[in-house]
């Protein structure tokens, strides 16, 4: 067909169009209504389903926790909030299966490293041990592979949702008024970190990424000891003392290994004060964790935010039981320096399909 005889079929339907309108002006009304009710529905539908997996973040008022689908969290979290009014909470619809997400951090015959490891020690139940490699040890040596009981006990959330725990689920950020330096001096007495200056530039150092004090200080204890080891107290590295106190890239099979992969990483970046070390770790753990979503203890640990589209895969260390030690700290901290009760933020992940039951 020409180009001649294209104009004209298009001319002769516009016509055929126009007439229908006029002589059948009431059905064209009709059928537009219908057609713009059917897009209407259609953007509805398709507004619900892109947008039922997608995970959210609501303020808890006391009212809104459907208790049928999350058995056991509204009780505990109003038994926290009339103890600590100050305190707010932020629900954090994850969409994810329980047993899925137990699934994915438990270990399998596909995964060469397990992503959670508990210390090789009596204290530990024998079913926290994983079936698979059972006495089998990983990192330094002095860790073994923890199994699905042991992961599902430590992510429960109910099991955090107490005095006790619940600085796992802590926002990291900087809240005014909350932070001293007496405070960080409480807990870093007798330590690598003691000293008016490193309590002073830690307070600084977190006001300004806008990230907790008290946060940075429990993980440099958490990843270093009290007395400090190799990477904070200075470890020569091609005729360089380097520090790297936040421990990053801290892996390998071997004690040798691990040490020799965090100071070429920190030989790399530049650090060759302890300070500088601070500075870049805390810049580091913002960028990589607390910008991405991941900005409490718990998250930081099992990385069940989808933000950058994947999961399981950005967390910052093996060690299972890490978030219970470091909240700890942090609550030292926090009484030390009297500020509990200031206006903390606690972000609450809720899971689909979980047990009635509380894990054990």
């Amino acid at each position: 067909m020409n180009t001649y005889k294209i104009r004209k079929t298009v001319k002769n339907f516009i016509i055929n169009v126009k007439n229908l309108i006029k002589e059948n002006p009431k059905i064209t009304i009709i059928m537009i209504c219908v057609l713009i009710c059917i897009i209407i529905i259609a953007l509805v539908f398709s507004y619900i389903e892109s947008n039922k997996d997608k995970q959210k973040y609501v303020i808890y008022d006391g009212k809104n926790l459907n208790e049928d689908k999350y058995p056991g969290y509204k009780e505990l979290i109003d038994n926290l909030k009339e103890n600590h009014p100050n305190w707010t909470f932020t629900l954090f619809y994850t969409k994810l299966d329980w047993n899925d997400v137990i699934k994915n951090e438990g270990h399998s015959d596909e995964r060469i490293s397990p992503l959670n490891l508990i210390p090789d020690s009596s204290k530990y139940p024998e079913d926290w041990k994983c079936e698979i490699d059972k006495d089998k040890t990983f990192d330094n040596g002095t860790w073994l592979c923890a199994s699905d009981k042991a992961i599902k006990n430590q992510m429960d959330p109910r099991n955090i949702l107490n005095d006790e725990n619940i600085f796992q689920f802590l926002e990291l950020r900087y809240t005014e008024g909350a932070h001293t330096v007496d405070g960080i001096k409480s807990i870093t007495e007798n330590t690598f970190l003691q000293g008016d200056n490193i309590s002073q530039a830690l307070i600084e150092a977190g006001k300004k990424a806008n990230v907790d004090p008290y946060f940075i200080t429990s993980r440099l204890i958490q990843e270093q000891g009290r007395k400090g080891t190799v990477l904070s107290l200075g470890y020569e590295y091609n005729d360089k003392t380097i520090y790297n106190p936040f421990n990053i890239n801290a892996t390998g099979n071997s004690s040798e290994e691990i040490i020799q992969n965090a100071a070429q990483y920190a030989y790399e970046q530049g650090w060759d004060t302890l300070e500088k070390g601070l500075i870049g770790g805390v810049e580091f753990v913002k960028k990589g964790y607390i910008d991405r979503g991941q900005n409490t203890l718990y998250l930081q640990k099992f990385d069940i935010v989808n933000s950058d589209g994947s999961l399981y895969t950005n967390q910052y260390m093996q060690n299972l039981l890490a978030p219970e030690s470091e909240a700890n700290n942090m609550l030292e901290i926090y009484k030390a320096s009297e500020t509990v009760d200031s206006n903390l933020n606690f972000i609450i992940p809720l899971y689909e399909n979980m047990d009635v039951e509380i894990t054990e």
